[in-house]
Parts: C-alpha cells; sequence; structure tokens
C-alpha cells in the first residue's frame, strides 16, 4: 500500500514538473486520484502530515526575527485584511444565498461567517514552499509575507484554543524560563559539531517542543515555530535548517496527500469549491490595497498579495473543529477542502509569471504606491565600483574576497538580506541591501558604471529573473553565474548569461592550483 502512495505521489508530481507547474500540484492530484480510485489514508499518511507541518513550522522559526513581526505593516496589515475580508466576504456569500445557489441559500449567518473566517487565512505550506521555490525566503516581500502567515497562525491557535475550550495550563508559565537557560541550551547546541547530529538536533528541538506545548495544552505546532524564533539568532540556526529541508519535503507529501484522501467530493460540490475561489481575487485586491497604503512599494505589495492569494489548511482544521462541534456539515468540509486544493493550485500557477507579468506592467502597479514610502525600501546608488557580487553567500562572499584582494575597492556585494548586510559592514565587507529581481532597483541605479555582475546564487530560478531584470534595464556589461550541474549552465548559457561556472569543478580547479603554489614557492 506504502508503495503505492509513493508510485502515484512521484508519477503525478513528474508530470506536474513536466509541464512547469511545482511536484505539490501533483501530490494533491494524486491523493484525489487515490481517494477516488478506493485506496484510503492510514496512520501512516496522517503521521507524515503532521511531521510535514511541524518541521516547516519550526524551519520558519529559524529564519524569523521578532522585530519583523512588530513592524506596522506586518500586523497592522494583517488584522486589518481579516476585518475588511470578512465584512465583504459575509456580504458575498449572502448574495450568493439570495440567488439561490446550492448549497448557500440554507446557510444561517453564522456559518456563513464561520466559512469566511476559514477562508480568510493564507496557506503557510504554500506560501513558504513558494518562497523557498524562489529563493525568496530573505526578500523584502518575503519576509512579509512570511510574517503576514505568523501573525494569522496566531489567530487560528487563539481560535482553536477557544473552540475546544482547551485552555493553556499553570504549567505554561514555566515555558518562560527558556529565557533563563539559553544560555545552556545555546551550549549544547555548540557541542553538536557538523556531522549528523544536527539533522538530529533539529528533530530533538522540533518535536520536542512540539510535545512539551501539547503537555500544557498549547498547540503542539505553535510551539515548534516559537522554538525556532528562539533560536533564530544562534550561529548554527542557517545550518540545522539546510539538514532538515529534505526531511520537511519529503515529510510535507504527506500533507498534500492527505487533503485528497479527505473526502470524494461530487460534481456539486466541486463547482461549488470553484465558486468560492472566486474570492481569491478581492483577497488579493484588499492584501495589495493595505500594503500600498502603508507605505509598502507597489512590487513588494503586488507580490505579497499574489502570494497570499490562497487558502489555508488552518482553514480546514478550523471546519473540523466547526464540523465535529455541529457548527458546519461534513458537505462543507469537502468543498472547504477542495477550494483549498484550488487555491494552491491557483497560486502556484499564478506566481510563476509573477515577475514578468510585473515587468510588463510596472507603470500600472507603481501607480498605486504612496508618495512617502518606507525608509528601508528607499533605493540609493550604492557605489561607483564597477563590480558587483549578487548573493552575498559563503560562494559569493569567496568570489568577493578575491576579487578584492586583485582589484582592491572596484568590487561591491548586494544582498536582499538585511541583517546579513549589517553584519558584513561592521565586518568591513562593501556591501549593501537590495533585491535584484526587482527591476526599480537597477533602474535607480546608474547601471552604466557596472561592467561585470556574478550571480553567486544558489537557486537557477533567481539567475534567470535577474538577468532578465538587467536586460530590461538595459544593462551591457558582462554577467557570470554558478550552477550546480551542466544541464543548469547549459540553460543558464542559452539564457543570455555570458559565463556560467560549475560550482563543484570551479571548487576543485581551485583547491589544485592553490595547493600546487604551496609546493612551488
Amino acid at each position: 500500500m506504502d508503495f503505492i502512495w509513493i508510485l502515484f505521489a512521484f508519477g503525478c508530481g513528474m508530470a506536474a514538473k513536466s509541464f512547469s507547474l511545482p511536484p505539490s500540484i501533483g501530490y494533491l492530484f494524486a491523493g484525489f486520484l487515490l481517494n477516488f480510485l478506493g485506496f484510503q489514508a492510514d496512520d501512516s499518511i496522517v503521521t507524515l502530515a503532521k511531521l510535514g507541518i511541524t518541521l516547516m513550522l519550526f524551519t520558519i522559526g529559524l529564519k524569523l526575527n521578532i522585530k519583523d513581526l512588530i513592524k506596522k505593516e506586518v500586523w497592522l496589515g494583517t488584522l486589518s485584511h481579516s476585518i475588511l475580508w470578512l465584512i465583504l466576504g459575509v456580504l458575498l456569500l449572502k448574495l450568493f444565498a439570495v440567488a439561490a445557489i446550492s448549497y448557500f441559500s440554507d446557510l444561517s449567518f453564522y456559518t456563513i461567517s464561520l466559512i469566511i473566517f476559514a477562508l480568510s487565512f493564507s496557506s503557510t505550506v504554500c506560501v513558504v514552499k513558494l518562497m523557498d521555490d524562489h529563493g525568496e525566503m530573505r526578500t523584502r516581500h518575503g519576509k512579509l509575507a512570511i510574517g503576514v502567515l505568523v501573525i494569522q497562525d496566531i489567530v487560528a491557535v487563539i481560535f482553536i484554543v477557544a473552540a475546544t475550550g482547551k485552555l493553556p495550563s499553570w504549567w505554561a508559565l514555566l515555558l518562560l524560563s527558556a529565557f533563563v537557560i539559553k544560555p545552556l541550551i545555546n551550549k549544547v547546541i555548540d557541542q553538536v559539531g557538523h556531522g549528523e547530529l544536527i539533522p538530529l538536533t533539529g528533530f530533538f528541538l522540533a518535536f520536542g517542543a512540539y510535545e512539551l506545548f501539547e503537555l500544557v495544552n498549547i498547540k503542539g505546532d505553535l510551539g515548534a515555530l516559537l522554538v525556532g524564533m528562539y533560536l533564530a539568532s544562534h550561529c548554527k540556526a542557517s545550518e540545522i535548517n539546510k539538514s532538515l529541508m529534505g526531511f520537511k519535503d519529503l515529510f510535507l507529501i504527506g500533507f498534500f496527500l492527505s487533503i485528497g484522501f479527505s473526502a470524494l467530493p461530487t460534481w456539486e460540490m466541486l463547482a461549488m469549491a470553484s465558486l468560492l475561489t472566486l474570492l481569491i481575487p478581492l483577497k488579493f485586491c484588499l492584501f495589495f490595497f493595505l500594503f500600498t497604503k502603508l507605505h509598502l512599494r507597489g512590487r513588494t505589495s503586488y507580490l505579497s498579495a499574489l502570494a497570499l492569494s490562497n487558502f489555508s489548511e488552518f482553514g480546514l482544521i478550523i471546519a473540523t473543529l466547526s464540523k465535529e462541534n455541529g457548527w458546519l456539515s461534513n458537505d462543507w468540509l469537502v468543498i472547504l477542502s477542495l477550494a483549498v486544493s484550488l487555491s494552491f493550485i491557483i497560486t502556484n500557477i499564478t506566481y510563476n509569471f509573477a515577475h514578468q507579468f510585473f515587468t510588463q506592467h510596472k507603470t500600472f502597479i507603481n501607480k498605486f504606491e504612496s508618495k512617502n514610502k518606507l525608509s528601508e525600501d528607499t533605493f540609493t546608488q550604492p557605489c561607483d565600483a564597477p563590480i558587483v557580487v549578487i548573493g552575498m553567500g559563503r560562494v559569493g562572499m569567496g568570489a568577493y574576497t578575491a576579487l578584492n584582494n586583485q582589484v582592491s575597492g572596484q568590487v561591491w556585494g548586494l544582498d536582499a538580506d538585511q541583517e546579513k548586510i549589517a553584519w558584513l559592514n561592521k565586518n568591513k565587507v562593501q556591501a549593501f541591501c537590495g533585491d535584484a529581481e526587482n527591476i526599480d532597483f537597477w533602474e535607480n541605479i546608474n547601471i552604466d558604471k557596472l561592467e561585470l555582475i556574478l550571480l553567486a546564487l544558489p537557486k537557477i530560478q533567481d539567475i534567470k529573473s535577474i538577468t532578465l531584470q538587467l536586460r530590461h534595464a538595459n544593462y551591457q556589461g558582462k554577467i557570470a553565474a554558478i550552477a550546480r550541474f551542466d544541464d543548469e549552465r547549459q540553460k543558464l548559457e542559452t539564457y543570455g548569461v555570458d559565463k556560467v561556472f560549475n560550482f563543484y569543478n570551479e571548487a576543485g580547479v581551485g583547491f589544485a592550483d592553490e595547493s600546487l603554489a604551496m609546493i612551488k614557492t
């Protein structure tokens, strides 16, 4: 039976990839297909789904900074959106009921409010996967979207606590002692090393937090998220996160399959779910309107709003609780499951063309910008040096150091992570914060002074996107990039990158050259 799930997940995932869609859409379809063929999900699928969500929330926490959550555009934007969504959503569903549309006509005001509330949340799984796949977790719009999701998750947990009547026990106050023993925890993590204990440490911390919070009657998933945030400042947070990525992606297959297994729909239910997806443009417009009114740039508002324009797995949890309490019928649980699945597909497809669409309609989108922009969104010419390294990770820093040793003062770095830039500046590295995938950035600096741009980025999609933005900005200099595999190198050369270096080959060549130089001197 387990092999059947793997077979269908693999086959449907490959089919989705062949149409340039994320494999997760294939996993969703695989779940519905298996359900249609008469297979039922057992405890292993449910367990995988729970493991995937817990690991995902923990890894989100490892990348979060509490300062990002207290920004006005995050908390005020989220809460304002929830209120406006509830008001407008209830009015629209009331119109459906007045029009005597099946399944809507008999709904009470209370039930309509519950449905709209369940649909108010955006999918943490879907959005994080999108940002991760596109390498945009550290960008301005990526951080904004993740911040909104965290606030929404907290609201969802509060509702679940209220709906179940499951109040935290007094023992929950002992969780505050974690701040006192943080130096001890940090010391233990320091002793782990860099081998096989690293992923096990991640598992221990994520699931240990889950169980600990459950013991004191607090949602375990929230515990995994908070402990991730608690450890985000540790120097090994990034290493733990990378070691868990493969496990998280594997376990999340169970989550996508479990949605398909949740119910076997009728054509009428599918039609009702499709009708609910017509609310997605409303969700997008509300987010975009609020973000621009909070003085965010048009591109940031557009990309964040588009990523958040879907329905959430938390909505299904709320719907399940409502069904158990007799507030919602089983048919509506099926309809909402379908609506969530359809929203995943819509978001994954539309976001693949998001940057291209913005480039084509930039003038129109930027008309909605506020005149007074936030200080961190104001672009200035970084410096006059002709060489720029984009992506100041380990490879980027290596390239920056080597170039600076040869042509001192003629190179500067660019990265979308503001905290990383602050750290680099403290260490006297000439680096600046900016999103290279943003056409506005290149149009607000004098690119005529640039002669060479090095793209030291791990994602081929990011390299393609930046190359496209540079061509649109009429950049005339040279572009170099790194690739891990030969097929990636060929794609990038076809796309217009002047020189592509194979990461592993060049590392070997450099290692050999440096080593040989030691015996020649």
